[in-house]
Formats: structure tokens, sequence, C-alpha cells
């Protein structure tokens, strides 16, 4: 057979690969990524194709073990592709000990294939990487794009990393298990422009040379142990597009990240030990599309002025010690995730509150000082989904209004002084009777970065070259059930339906059309004042957990 090109990728087909394919002796490209092929990875197919060229195998369903050395002697090799989140292979490179390969490789791409240990030794002989996904050992002035993440790599990285690989564009370290002090020579990579080193166990202070870089437009350090006044007055990373710096252990103010990044896109600093006010200024950030403050000590009011941030769609500053009255947030139409739990928010919920057009999918004002009722405004909000105002002063009927809400999955009241009767209407609402079509609680996408390439493999132009991290934001909301205190974040959003009307000083009798909600999944009405029978609709809630 002198097929030379074979290009299955982008489809549906699955089963095995089968072994006819070793017919094909003369196959210099093969692509059968993005289908539905399963089976062992560790098949003889591979090996005994050696006029191979280019490799791809990415994002299927394959499985096993599969030893590098076995494309030791193919000489002509210059891509392979392997590594994706479908696939679940374990790559093998260091058996036998020693092997030297015959290739020389300009495209590797093995994130997501169980790596362990140190970063593996054939890299030493590769000294034509432009695109890899595995760290190389060697300098290399030509390699513009590097991603090792998604292994079990350890250890700490030299100090002279950023000497190796001075002219790296994008480097990803993400979801791994390296430790130590990020090494200043990282700053010397004077075309870096996107650095995740997410998910790892980072420790010490960010380098000061780093916080000068005027190339870097993305930065993502969630997820380490690093520490420090990151807003010093060293802070200078001018051109910053997204900031991700949640869960370390960082200290200080906002101050010079709003004074010196006014187009900052992104900006996540939850879960760390900062402090202070919100800055008023912060309404100067016109292009942030997420500002995730929650889980930190920031004290004073939220500033008015956030609402001139039309972009916002992403709003958390939960879990903080904000206090006073809330502003009005009418003009931010794009608003989708609205967090202001566990606060001291004090005062009546505006009336103007919320613009009754936004697509706000959820709003969470648990556990502050509100009183008074709840707003017209909050009916208006036709496309909100989960409505949490547990644990404030409310009072007075739980509106019919309440009822306009034709989309809600979870609504709590609950710790409230809500009082009177149980809306019948209750029971018309659709908690869990969603269409598997909705799926609004997935990630928010934030920045999806593909670098285009015609030269991965010469003399053929590739479909695309995706580094495909994507920066998300993910919704997580508390719900008592089964008398536990539960999160839920993300996608089982979609499925997890509630309704909590507990500790309040409702009377009269349970509404039988809370027999029709057949779909919801917990229902509280314990602590009250209600009387009567137990109503025999009840028998309709078959998915009723609690």
């Amino acid at each position: 057979m002198h097929l030379q090109e074979l290009d299955l990728s982008f489809n549906f087909f699955q089963g095995i690969l089968h072994s006819c394919l070793n017919n094909f002796t003369s196959l210099r490209f093969l692509d059968l990524s993005h289908n539905l092929f399963s089976g062992n990875v560790s098949s003889p197919l591979l090996p005994n194709l050696k006029s191979l060229e280019y490799i791809n195998l990415s994002d299927n369903h394959l499985e096993g073990s599969f030893s590098f050395c076995s494309l030791a002697n193919h000489s002509k090799l210059q891509a392979v592709t392997l590594g994706s989140e479908t696939n679940n292979v374990e790559v093998e490179t260091e058996y036998p000990v020693g092997w030297v390969p015959l290739f020389q490789l300009n495209t590797l791409v093995l994130s997501n294939c169980k790596l362990t240990g140190d970063l593996p030794g054939f890299l030493r002989y590769q000294f034509r990487l432009r695109r890899g996904q595995l760290l190389p050992l060697k300098p290399n002035i030509r390699i513009r794009t590097l991603d090792a993440s998604h292994n079990q790599l350890d250890g700490e990285l030299q100090e002279s990393v950023g000497h190796m690989i001075p002219n790296i564009m994008i480097l990803n370290l993400s979801k791994n298990s390296f430790e130590g002090i990020l090494p200043s020579s990282i700053a010397e990579m004077s075309f870096l422009w996107m650095l995740d080193l997410s998910n790892n166990n980072f420790s010490g202070e960010v380098p000061k040379q780093l916080l000068a870089t005027t190339s870097l437009e993305i930065l993502i350090a969630s997820n380490n142990r690093l520490h420090g006044e990151i807003f010093s007055s060293d802070f200078n990373l001018t051109n910053l597009d997204c900031l991700y710096l949640d869960n370390n252990r960082f200290t200080g103010t906002l101050s010079n990240v709003i004074l010196r990044n006014p187009e900052l896109e992104v900006l996540d600093v939850s879960n760390n030990y900062m402090s202070g006010e919100i800055p008023s200024f912060i309404g100067n950030m016109t292009y942030l599309t997420g500002l995730m403050l929650g889980s930190n000590s920031f004290n004073g009011k939220l500033p008015p002025e956030i609402s001139r941030l039309q972009r916002l769609e992403f709003l958390d500053v939960s879990q903080n010690a904000l206090s006073g009255p809330l502003p009005s947030l009418e003009n931010l139409r794009g608003l989708k995730h609205l967090h202001l739990g566990r606060n001291i928010f004090t005062g009546l919920i505006p009336r103007d509150f919320l613009n009754s057009s936004s697509e706000l999918l959820a709003l969470d004002m648990r556990d502050n000082r509100l009183f008074g009722n709840v707003p017209n405004s909050i009916s208006r909000l036709s496309e909100l989904r989960i409505l949490l105002l547990r644990g404030n002063f409310l009072s007075g009927f739980i509106p019919n209004h309440l009822c306009h809400l034709t989309k809600i999955s979870m609504m709590d009241l609950s710790n409230n002084s809500f009082s009177g009767p149980i809306p019948k209407c209750f029971g018309f609402l659709q908690f869990g009777e969603i269409k598997k079509d909705q799926n609004v609680f997935g990630p928010s996408i934030y920045l999806e970065y593909i670098l285009n390439s015609h030269d991965t493999y010469p003399g053929q132009m590739m479909k695309y070259w995706g580094f495909g991290t994507v920066v998300r934001e993910e919704t997580e909301v508390e719900f008592v059930t089964k008398n536990r205190r539960n999160s839920y974040r993300g996608e089982i959003l979609n499925f997890m339906s509630a309704l909590d009307l507990s500790c309040n000083n409702l009377t009269s009798e349970i509404p039988n059309e809370l027999g029709m909600l057949s779909s919801i999944h917990a229902l509280n009405l314990s602590h009250n004042q209600l009387k009567g029978p137990i109503p025999k609709s009840f028998s309709n809630l078959s998915q009723i957990e609690s």
C-alpha cells in the first residue's frame, strides 16, 4: 500500500484501531484525532509504521500504556500529539533506561498523559522543538509554546529556566506537583504573554522581576501556596488582560492593581488574606467581565461606582466584611452571577437594585442583615435560576410576584421573618423541570486562546493549533439538604432543584399545589407555624430526597 497521508480527524468514528493499518508502510501523516476510537494504545500499530512523520491520536477514548521508546527508530518523526482530556493514556518514557531516539521532533504534545516524577530523559536529545507540551531540559531558543499541564511532574523549577527557553510566548505548567519558589529568571522570557502556574505547590513570594514583566497579558497562579503583598509598589504588570491569583495566601489591598490595570478583563483574588476597602476608582475598570473578590477580609461599603462596569458578567464579593446599604446595580445589564452573601450588608433591598432586562442566573444575598420586603424588581429577573436570601431579617408575606420567576430551580428564603401563607403559585414553578439542553451553569468562558500554525508539519496546512487553556469561572452555592450544608458547583446546578422556606413564621395549611413539584429534589418547610394535614398530593414528589 502506497498511501502516504490519512486524515480522519473531527468525525465520529469509533471502535478499535484496526490492524490493517499496519499495511500502510509508506504512511507519513496519520491524524485520527477528535473521534471516538477506543481500545489499547499499546497495540503494535505505530511501531511498524516507520515512515511516519506526523502522529495525532488526541481527543479519542484510547487507554492503556504507551511506551515512547517504541518510536525510537522512527527517524523521520517530527510531530507527536497524544495528550487530551478524553484519552486515558499513560505514557512511559524512561524504559528501557538510557534509550536514545533517532528522531528530532518539532512538536510534542503529551499533556494529561499521567507522566510522573522527573521530566522525560529523551528530551535532552531534542534540539528542534518549536511547540511542545513538555518542558525541555536543554536550552532551546526556537520553542514558542510549551505545555506540561495535567501530569504528575514534581520537583522545583530550575533557576535558569528563563535562560533555557528565552523566546517562549505561552508557558503552561498547571495541574502538576511542582513546588518551591518561582525562579526570577521567568522575567527574562521577554516574549512571554501567557503564564499558567495554577494547581501546583509553589510557595514563597512572586519575584519582583516577574511583577514588572511588560509582555505578560495572562497570569494564572491559582491554587498554590504563594504569599506576600502581591499588589505592592513593585507591581507593574501594566499590559495584563486576565489575572487569576485565587486560592493562595496573598495579603494587601487592591489599590495598585486597579490604578495600573484599567483595561483588565478578569481579576480573581478570591480565597486569600487581602483586606482594606474596595476603592471607588474600581469604576474606571470598564473592561472587566469577571471580578472575584470573595473569601477575603475586605471591609467598608460596596462602592456605587461598581455600577459603571457595564461589561461585568460575574461579580463575587461574598464572605468578606462589607457593610452598609446595597448600591443600585441597575446599569449592569450583562450581569449573570451575583454573589453578595456572608457580609454585613444592612438596610432594604433597593427597588432599583437590578435591571429587569438583565441576564442574571444566580443571585446570592444570604447571611447578611437585610430587612424589609422582597422588592418587585426581583421578580422581573426572567432568567433567574437561583435565588438565595436565607439568613436575613426579611419580613412580610412571601410575595406572589416571586412566582413570575418561571425558570427558578433553587430558592432559599429560610431563616428570615416571613409570615402568612405559602403562595399556592409556587406549585406551578418549574423546580427541576429543566431541559437537558439548558446548560446555563457550565463554565463561564472569559478567554480562549488559539495559536494558529502553518508549519507544525511541513507541507501541511493544519486545521488549527490550539493550546486550549480556557480561563473559566463557575458559580458555587450552598444549600441545606438532609440537615447538611452542601456545596454545589458548576454544571451540577443544572440538575439541582430545591425550595427552602424553613425557620420563618409561616402559617395556614400547606398548599396542595406544592405536590405538583414532581421533579424537586429538596423541600424544607420545617420550623414554621403551619397546620393541617400533609397534602396527599405529596405522593407525587417522586424525586424528593430531603
